[in-house]
């Protein structure tokens, strides 16, 4: 009963309780759609909006692109107008130059048919900005043809430049030997004063217009071709305590003109003490009395390989009259070039070819700018052994006028010729009286020593007679020979070595006495 109560009681409030639930699921479940709803609109009016953004961007792009080929075509209309109207404006100018060219006996070519075989008639030729008719870039207009720059190429013109500039050379002079601080001013001045005086120009002209000084040398040019021709009589006119060498420049190509030097022209004596090579008025002359010395070494100065080639001359009798008979030395890196007195002399050096010195075997010929005749000649073995052998008979290889000279004896030797050399001036007491130095001494100079042949023998005396000499010993007489030709006149620690040979029996005898 109590159930049944219960049921009857309950029923009528289920559907009221089960309701209630639903509403309110219902009133959550709808503010949940609500706000989804409202999520969506934003969505939706967004993508609306940047649709909408899209569509007026594409719009613009496209009415930009439409302008931008309305330009374009603007612009291609514009230049076909132009260049119709400037094509013809040339060929209305074109044709005005052919009549004018025409009146004056030539024209420029205006169809294809002027421009040889090949060519098709009828077709037009190329306009090159900055150009003529008818040229292609790279090429170079015709005569006559103006430029882009408005200028005209004129192979006259051309010509003429060049004949101005070579005029100009022929006009020059140069002039050595000038003093430290020479102006040009007084230069000029003296050497217009020069010409005047001994009347190689009127006396009211000036026959010098400009002057180049560079440090020991300067080069002038003269108002005209003549003008030059005679100041080349001028070489070797004193000046501030010098003598001046004055030439042709090394670039002069043209004819030989014959002058004479100052002492010549004037009949004044020259300087005391100058020697007559320095004003010798052929250049040529010159080149034969040069020799060119090849494989030197950096220790070698000048006044070593002048002594020592002109030393080794007068040994072997190469020489015409006592003296040295090399004037000058200049040393250029790896190689040098010696000036003789005579051109005999030149010629005779040309046997000291592969002597040896210092070390190396130097290489005497002729220099490149020599062109005279071939001058036979021996090298430096052939000359000593036929000067040991007493078979050296020194012949007149030059075609200088000079006699040949008689052989002369060798000024270092002092008796017949050994295997044995002596060597003075080398060493000193003090250099003597350490152990080490003195090893060092005796090893240096046996690899010294042994490069002009067999060496079997080196002796240096610390006391007694022979101090301070250095005696060796060869295996061949002929070694010995080379040793004195390289040892002789050079300079160790300030003092000249004199090499001569040594009797070897005396050697033997370590007898060292002079």
């Amino acid at each position: 009963v109590c159930q049944r109560i219960s049921l009857i009681w309950c029923r009528p409030l289920c559907p009221i309780l089960h309701t209630n639930h639903i509403t309110s699921s219902f009133s959550e479940n709808s503010s949940d759609f609500q706000t989804t709803m409202a999520d969506r609109d934003h969505r939706d009016r967004d993508h609306h909006r940047d649709r909408d953004r899209d569509r007026d961007r594409d719009r613009d792009r496209r009415r930009h692109h439409r302008d931008r080929d309305r330009d374009r075509d603007r612009d291609r209309d514009h230049r076909r107008r132009r260049s119709r109207s400037r094509s013809g404006s040339r060929s209305s100018s074109r044709d005005s130059d052919y009549h004018r060219s025409s009146r004056r006996g030539g024209g420029l070519p205006n169809s294809s048919s002027d421009l040889g075989p090949g060519v098709p008639s009828g077709i037009p030729q190329p306009i090159v900005p900055g150009g003529g008719a008818g040229l292609m870039p790279g090429m170079i207009p015709p005569m006559g043809v103006s430029t882009a720059g408005g200028l005209l190429l004129n192979l006259s013109d051309m010509s003429q430049a060049a004949q101005a500039a070579q005029d100009k050379i022929n006009r020059e002079l140069f002039v050595g030997n000038t003093p430290p601080g020479t102006s040009e001013a007084l230069l000029m001045q003296f050497l217009n004063g020069a010409m005047r005086r001994v009347n190689l120009c009127p006396p009211d002209a000036t026959p010098i217009l400009q002057c180049r000084i560079n440090q020991k040398f300067a080069f002038v040019e003269l108002a005209s071709i003549e003008y030059a021709n005679k100041a080349l009589n001028l070489n070797g006119i004193p000046f501030l305590g010098a003598i001046l060498k004055v030439a042709r420049p090394s670039k002069y190509a043209g004819p030989h003109v014959q002058a004479q030097t100052w002492q010549q022209f004037t009949g004044q004596p020259l300087p005391p003490g100058v020697s007559s090579s320095i004003v010798d008025a052929s250049a040529e002359e010159k080149v034969n009395r040069e020799l060119f010395v090849g494989n030197t070494t950096p220790e070698m100065t000048e006044s070593m390989l002048r002594d020592f080639l002109g030393r080794a001359m007068e040994q072997v009798g190469l020489t015409t009259m006592p003296g040295n008979p090399i004037t000058a030395c200049r040393v250029s890196g790896k190689f040098a070039f010696v000036e003789l007195r005579s051109q005999q002399e030149a010629a005779n050096a040309l046997n000291l070819n592969n002597i040896p010195y210092l070390g190396t075997s130097l290489r005497v010929g002729r220099p490149s700018k020599y062109t005279g005749p071939e001058t036979p000649h021996g090298n430096w073995e052939d000359i000593l052994a036929k000067f040991m052998s007493g078979e050296l008979q020194l012949k007149n290889v030059s075609a200088a006028t000079e006699a040949p000279a008689p052989v002369a004896q060798p000024a270092a030797v002092g008796v017949r010729p050994t295997p044995v050399v002596e060597l003075k001036h080398m060493l000193t007491q003090q250099d003597l009286k350490n152990d080490a130095e003195y090893n060092d001494i005796l090893e240096d100079t046996r690899d010294e020593c042994s490069s002009f042949g067999t060496l079997k023998n080196i002796v240096i005396p610390r006391n007694g007679p022979g101090a301070t000499k250095i005696f060796l010993e060869y295996l061949t007489v002929e070694d010995a020979g080379k040793a004195i030709a390289g040892l002789a006149g050079r300079t160790f620690d300030g003092r000249k070595v004199e090499a001569a040979y040594f009797d070897e029996v005396r050697f033997a005898n370590n007898d060292y006495a002079d």
